[in-house]
């Protein structure tokens, strides 16, 4: 559904496009702590700075083990810190490019530095960009910074684009600390893209929409992302369907409550995944 371009100058109503979009993102999506800024802020560090500073990277995988520390009373290892934090980053950015997608068909491009995190609290704030992509006949289609495709096959291909090339430095900073190679972190990105879509869906009472659509931005492999959405239905007794899948890169939840790992966790079998799904 496209939304109608607020009366503003050419080169600012991309921005206010994108900002409307995040701001109903964050009213729809409770998981998603995130406020929109006109002007980017000065609290807490920037994604470019968590990819070029290690005394920045550092600090973001100690806030995370500390939240952790606090929420589960659990003192985990620097590996399970750094990945808990590159999961809930990964699956933000997610939920941003591929919800401005799904609700609009309009697909940002985030910068590093447009995106903050504050270390205390966890919350993010985005500065809207300027650049997006977009299908023929979208109100923002000729305004500057905006590529039209005229498919949808190539605006879900700038989709995966600009997830990767927002999460391809922050990857390589990570990996090491986090202990994961280069298809268990693109795994965890492909995961909290495809998650992040299915969860917006789930808000909005369209589930079915969304692991339709979910499963078209990742139908399979495609470079970077080691594998496709790979959804599939568990059905209960009362004949009763639910959407599933198995995560290629964990999210290491099971390493701080080793009873309660994600549903969509490799180590979790398909009949306490549909106990979980029905609770």
């Amino acid at each position: 559904m496209a939304v109608a371009v607020p009366k503003t100058s050419p080169d600012r109503a991309v921005g206010h496009a994108l900002g409307d979009v995040y701001r109903r993102l964050a009213d729809v999506c409770a998981a998603l702590d995130v406020r929109v800024a006109e002007t980017s802020g000065q609290v807490g560090v920037t994604a470019a700075e968590l990819a070029s500073d290690r005394t920045a990277l550092d600090a973001f995988v100690d806030a995370e083990a500390a939240r952790i520390h606090d929420r589960y009373d659990v003192a985990v290892r620097p590996a399970v810190a750094a990945s808990r934090a590159l999961h809930d980053y990964a699956w933000s950015v997610g939920v941003l490019i591929g919800g401005a997608w799904y609700l609009e068909r309009r697909v940002p491009r985030i910068r590093p530095e447009d995106l903050r995190l504050d270390l205390a609290t966890g919350a993010y704030e985005i500065t809207p960009g300027t650049e997006l992509a977009c299908l023929p006949g979208d109100p923002v289609a000729s305004l500057p910074g905006v590529l039209t495709v005229p498919q949808e096959d190539q605006l879900r291909a700038a989709l995966r684009m600009a997830m990767a090339d927002h999460m391809r430095p922050l990857l390589s900073a990570i990996g090491p600390v986090a202990r994961r190679g280069t298809r268990s972190l693109w795994g965890m990105v492909a995961d909290d893209l495809v998650s992040g879509i299915w969860y917006l869906g789930r808000m909005l009472g369209q589930e079915s929409d969304a692991v339709r659509a979910a499963t078209e931005v990742l139908p399979i492999a495609v470079p970077p992302y080691p594998s496709g959405a790979d959804f599939r239905h568990l059905t209960a007794e009362n004949g009763q369907r639910h959407a599933t899948r198995t995560r290629t890169g964990c999210c290491m939840f099971y390493a701080i409550r080793p009873a309660e790992a994600c549903v969509t966790c490799p180590r979790t079998p398909d009949a306490e995944r549909l106990r979980r799904l029905q609770n």
